[in-house]
Protein backbone atom coordinates (compact mmCIF):
# COMPACT_ATOMS: atom_id res chain seq x y z
CA UNK A 1 0.00 0.00 0.00
CA UNK A 2 0.94 3.36 -0.96
CA UNK A 3 0.18 6.80 -0.68
CA UNK A 4 0.15 8.30 -4.75
CA UNK A 5 0.08 11.67 -5.48
CA UNK A 6 -3.21 13.69 -6.21
CA UNK A 7 -3.34 15.49 -9.37
CA UNK A 8 -4.29 19.26 -8.99
CA UNK A 9 -6.78 21.03 -10.96
CA UNK A 10 -4.99 21.93 -14.62
CA UNK A 11 -4.18 18.72 -14.73
CA UNK A 12 -5.69 17.30 -18.16
CA UNK A 13 -6.61 13.53 -17.03
CA UNK A 14 -9.21 15.27 -14.34
CA UNK A 15 -11.16 16.78 -17.84
CA UNK A 16 -11.16 13.11 -18.84
CA UNK A 17 -13.91 10.58 -18.72
CA UNK A 18 -13.38 6.88 -17.71
CA UNK A 19 -13.42 3.94 -18.54
CA UNK A 20 -15.75 1.13 -17.11
CA UNK A 21 -14.11 -1.60 -14.80
CA UNK A 22 -14.65 -5.00 -16.42
CA UNK A 23 -12.89 -6.98 -14.30
CA UNK A 24 -11.03 -7.17 -10.54
CA UNK A 25 -7.24 -7.52 -11.06
CA UNK A 26 -4.88 -7.63 -8.49
CA UNK A 27 -3.60 -3.96 -9.78
CA UNK A 28 -7.12 -2.91 -9.45
CA UNK A 29 -7.26 -3.89 -5.89
CA UNK A 30 -4.10 -2.33 -4.86
CA UNK A 31 -5.16 0.64 -6.63
CA UNK A 32 -7.95 0.80 -4.73
CA UNK A 33 -5.93 0.30 -1.36
CA UNK A 34 -3.61 3.11 -2.06
CA UNK A 35 -6.76 4.96 -2.84
CA UNK A 36 -8.07 4.55 0.85
CA UNK A 37 -4.32 5.20 2.03
CA UNK A 38 -4.34 8.41 0.08
CA UNK A 39 -7.75 9.87 1.01
CA UNK A 40 -7.10 9.41 4.80
CA UNK A 41 -3.50 10.55 4.34
CA UNK A 42 -4.93 14.50 2.82
CA UNK A 43 -7.31 14.14 5.63
CA UNK A 44 -10.45 13.39 2.67
CA UNK A 45 -13.66 12.01 2.44
CA UNK A 46 -13.61 10.95 -1.26
CA UNK A 47 -11.01 10.40 -3.58
CA UNK A 48 -11.58 9.09 -7.82
CA UNK A 49 -9.28 6.86 -9.33
CA UNK A 50 -8.56 10.06 -11.94
CA UNK A 51 -7.47 12.09 -9.30
CA UNK A 52 -4.35 9.77 -8.81
CA UNK A 53 -3.71 9.61 -12.35
CA UNK A 54 -5.85 6.45 -13.27
CA UNK A 55 -9.05 6.69 -15.70
CA UNK A 56 -10.90 4.26 -14.67
CA UNK A 57 -14.67 3.95 -12.44
CA UNK A 58 -13.35 3.87 -9.55
CA UNK A 59 -14.00 5.85 -6.22
CA UNK A 60 -13.43 5.63 -2.29
CA UNK A 61 -15.63 7.11 0.07
CA UNK A 62 -15.57 7.38 4.06
CA UNK A 63 -17.84 10.26 5.91
CA UNK A 64 -17.07 8.80 9.28
CA UNK A 65 -20.68 7.13 9.43
CA UNK A 66 -19.24 3.79 11.11
CA UNK A 67 -20.39 2.01 7.69
CA UNK A 68 -17.10 3.12 5.39
CA UNK A 69 -15.15 2.83 3.94
CA UNK A 70 -17.33 2.88 0.70
CA UNK A 71 -15.61 1.26 -2.52
CA UNK A 72 -18.03 1.97 -5.73
CA UNK A 73 -17.15 0.61 -8.81
CA UNK A 74 -18.77 1.68 -11.77
CA UNK A 75 -21.16 3.73 -9.99
CA UNK A 76 -23.92 5.42 -11.18
CA UNK A 77 -26.65 7.44 -9.69
CA UNK A 78 -30.37 6.37 -9.80
CA UNK A 79 -32.03 8.73 -7.97
CA UNK A 80 -32.06 12.27 -5.88
CA UNK A 81 -34.07 14.04 -3.89
CA UNK A 82 -34.08 17.06 -1.78
CA UNK A 83 -31.31 20.02 -1.80
CA UNK A 84 -28.87 20.89 0.05
CA UNK A 85 -26.20 24.29 0.03
CA UNK A 86 -22.69 23.85 2.05
CA UNK A 87 -19.10 24.24 1.79
CA UNK A 88 -17.15 21.65 -1.06
CA UNK A 89 -13.95 21.50 -1.37
CA UNK A 90 -11.10 18.85 -3.20
CA UNK A 91 -8.19 16.89 -2.65
CA UNK A 92 -7.14 18.29 -6.54
CA UNK A 93 -7.84 21.79 -5.50
CA UNK A 94 -6.08 21.73 -2.00
CA UNK A 95 -7.05 24.76 0.14
CA UNK A 96 -10.18 26.05 -1.98
CA UNK A 97 -13.62 25.93 -1.07
CA UNK A 98 -16.80 27.15 -2.66
CA UNK A 99 -21.11 26.49 -1.65
CA UNK A 100 -22.10 23.93 -3.78
CA UNK A 101 -25.79 22.72 -3.72
CA UNK A 102 -26.23 18.81 -4.07
CA UNK A 103 -29.52 16.89 -3.52
CA UNK A 104 -29.94 15.93 -0.27
CA UNK A 105 -30.50 12.32 -0.62
CA UNK A 106 -29.05 10.16 -2.70
CA UNK A 107 -29.45 6.25 -4.14
CA UNK A 108 -26.87 4.79 -6.08
CA UNK A 109 -26.17 1.58 -7.93
CA UNK A 110 -22.27 0.42 -7.95
CA UNK A 111 -20.13 -2.87 -7.97
CA UNK A 112 -17.94 -3.59 -4.88
CA UNK A 113 -14.23 -5.24 -5.04
CA UNK A 114 -15.80 -8.56 -5.43
CA UNK A 115 -17.92 -7.15 -8.94
CA UNK A 116 -21.41 -7.99 -7.51
CA UNK A 117 -23.85 -4.88 -7.99
CA UNK A 118 -25.31 -2.94 -4.42
CA UNK A 119 -27.16 -0.33 -3.75
CA UNK A 120 -25.88 3.01 -1.83
CA UNK A 121 -28.20 5.04 -0.23
CA UNK A 122 -26.54 8.44 1.34
CA UNK A 123 -28.08 11.65 2.83
CA UNK A 124 -25.79 14.69 3.83
CA UNK A 125 -22.09 14.18 3.41
CA UNK A 126 -22.61 10.76 2.29
CA UNK A 127 -25.36 12.01 -0.89
CA UNK A 128 -22.55 15.35 -1.26
CA UNK A 129 -19.46 12.88 -1.63
CA UNK A 130 -20.96 10.54 -4.08
CA UNK A 131 -22.02 13.36 -6.33
CA UNK A 132 -18.84 15.02 -6.60
CA UNK A 133 -16.76 11.27 -6.83
CA UNK A 134 -18.82 10.75 -9.39
CA UNK A 135 -18.67 13.88 -11.06
CA UNK A 136 -14.68 13.19 -10.93
CA UNK A 137 -15.40 10.13 -13.16
CA UNK A 138 -16.99 12.10 -16.12
CA UNK A 139 -14.19 14.86 -16.04
CA UNK A 140 -16.12 17.31 -13.95
CA UNK A 141 -15.12 19.43 -10.81
CA UNK A 142 -16.49 21.07 -8.47
CA UNK A 143 -15.80 24.27 -9.06
CA UNK A 144 -18.06 24.19 -12.00
CA UNK A 145 -20.88 24.53 -9.32
CA UNK A 146 -19.44 27.31 -7.53
CA UNK A 147 -22.11 29.92 -6.04
CA UNK A 148 -20.27 32.84 -6.02
CA UNK A 149 -15.84 32.91 -5.48
CA UNK A 150 -13.86 30.04 -4.51
CA UNK A 151 -11.80 31.00 -1.00
CA UNK A 152 -9.04 30.14 0.60
CA UNK A 153 -9.42 27.43 3.98
CA UNK A 154 -10.09 29.71 6.53
CA UNK A 155 -11.07 32.78 4.59
CA UNK A 156 -14.30 33.25 6.52
CA UNK A 157 -13.51 32.36 9.49
CA UNK A 158 -12.65 35.35 11.72
CA UNK A 159 -11.79 34.94 15.36
CA UNK A 160 -14.29 36.16 18.15
CA UNK A 161 -12.70 38.90 20.47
Amino acid sequence: MAIRNIRVMGDRVLEKNCRPVEEMTPRLEELIRDMLDTMYDKMGVGLAAPQVGILKRIVVIDVEDGHGPYVLINPQILETSGEQTGEEGCLSLPGKYGQVTRPNYVKAQAQGMDMKPFILEGEGLLARAICHECDHLDGKMFVSLVEGELRDAGSDYEEEE
